[in-house]
């Protein structure tokens, strides 16, 4: 059986969602970051870059990073249509989500939870993790001008995109704490009430 390596309120959330809006079996199984078992040995064989998401597949062979296992997770399940061949709506949909995972996610939201890793000295980390802020900002006004008379990114139905939009929200509304520009607010409280989304949220004990 499928399985996802996550923790609880991580990017490995949008995977999850992806998993229940597929329907079909897995496990999860919890990396408890905290304690630093990503590093551990036993999980080092599974995921050797040592964080999540990783999907152990029903063949035992794994697949980690975040795009690569939505798009695989979409590409087998195609009847759920969560990611369009089409040419244009193919590009749009990977133009949000490395913008969510390359850019907020890894240049914006590490520099606010993780100063340390930007900063030469004590003194700039202030500096840093506002740079961090600005670039989560912008990215927010960005995907609020994207959602605009939208539902869901590419339209009238959820994709892989909203997945990885809808990890960033959470860490917004939920971890900083604060408020999201209004179409983004809308998107965030129409995926939450998805019955995927809530379970998986359930799930992760975020409820």
């Amino acid at each position: 059986m499928t399985k996802l390596f996550y923790a609880p309120g991580s990017c490995a959330l949008g995977i999850h969602v992806l998993l229940e809006e597929i329907g079909a079996p897995f496990e999860l199984a919890k990396v408890n970051l905290a304690a630093r078992e990503q590093f551990l040995p036993d999980y080092v064989k599974i995921n050797p870059k040592s964080k999540v998401p990783a999907l152990m597949r029903d063949d035992g062979t794994v697949l980690t990073e975040w795009p690569a296992i939505a798009a695989w997770l979409a590409l087998t399940h195609p009847d759920k249509g969560l990611l369009s061949l089409e040419a244009e709506q193919l590009a749009r949909t990977l133009e949000s989500v490395d913008y969510v995972c390359a850019s907020l996610h890894m240049q914006g939201f590490t520099r606010i939870w993780k100063p340390e890793a930007f900063a030469p000295t004590e003194t700039d980390k202030a500096a840093v993790k506002a740079r961090g802020q600005e670039i989560v900002d912008k990215g927010l006004v960005w995907f609020d001008g994207e959602l605009a008379g939208k539902d869901y990114l590419g339209g009238a139905t959820m994709s892989i995109a909203d997945a990885a939009l809808f990890y960033l929200e959470f860490w917004v509304a939920e971890r900083l704490k604060q408020p999201l520009p209004v179409h983004l607010a809308a998107h965030y409280a129409r995926m939450r009430a998805r019955p995927a989304v809530a379970k998986a949220l359930a799930d992760e004990g975020l409820v």
